[in-house]
């Protein structure tokens, strides 16, 4: 009977000492070296393959701030790729996207002022992002300046403002889409899409997993009433038969 009580008692010590779980969080790969940039690298052409190294900002590229109209450390010019990146902090303005372009297993560890940008001028341009993940965005991971569609899928989100944004005040407004295909979204986090709807902007979700979200916080599509100047006003959230295009089958939380 000793043995047993002192069985019992050096069980329960251990699990009064053994420290709290931890919640459930995204998986970033490392780096395979450090890869400082003091100018945007441009990518005019073909893929370029960073190898897995972390890139991050010095000089002018090193603010680490939030203000607008950065410098990105990739720039690329349409039908360009980039894969294998790590981006580091401080980030400036990730990645610019001049027209259809493809990003394959990027990381942001922690955004900058956005993680990628799309811009270009054609409604048939398409911006890829296949892989890869971010975590810590104050305020937006993706934004959609330009026209066209911008297909996120096999992405994982951790501490985020929104997944994506179409751009709510650019003073040349479009018709935009979104596509997201296997997301993991980890709390906190405040949306997964914010788009426009009087400029007939659509979203579309599939196999999405919300993570650490118990009272459903996180919006999945926000609705916006977009403008050319000052700032655009909430409208709405939800799905619907036009904007919004997802059942409650698509999201999943655990």
């Amino acid at each position: 009977m000793k043995k047993l009580a002192t069985t019992v008692l050096a069980a329960a010590l251990a699990l009064f000492l053994a420290p709290p779980a931890q919640a459930a969080g995204s998986t970033f790969p490392t780096p395979t070296g450090p890869k400082p940039v003091s100018a945007t690298v441009k990518v005019p052409s073909g893929t370029y393959d960073g190898g897995m190294k972390r890139f991050y900002g010095t000089g002018s590229l090193g603010s680490g701030g939030q203000n607008e109209n950065q410098d990105p450390i990739f720039q690329l010019a349409d039908g360009a790729s980039l894969k294998n990146v790590v981006l580091g902090a401080p980030a400036a303005d990730g990645v610019h996207c001049l027209g259809t372009c493809t990003l394959t297993n990027v990381w942001w560890e922690d955004v900058g002022e956005d993680a990628a940008t799309f811009k270009g001028t054609s409604s048939s341009q398409t911006m890829t992002i296949n892989g890869g993940g971010a975590r810590k965005a104050a305020d937006k991971v993706f934004q959609h300046n330009g026209p066209g569609t911008m297909v996120v899928r096999n992405f994982q989100v951790d501490d985020f403002g929104k997944l994506y944004r179409s751009c709510g005040n650019c003073k040349t407004q479009h018709k935009r889409n979104v596509v997201l295909e296997n997301i993991t979204a980890f709390s906190p986090g405040k949306a997964l899409v914010g788009i426009n709807t009087n400029y007939g902007d659509t979203a579309r979700f599939s196999r999405i997993t919300v993570v650490g979200d118990s009272s459903k916080k996180i919006a999945i599509c926000d609705k916006y009433q977009g403008v050319t100047s000052g700032e655009p006003k909430k409208i709405g959230t939800g799905p619907d038969n036009t904007n919004c295009l997802y059942k409650s089958s698509d999201i999943t939380y655990r």
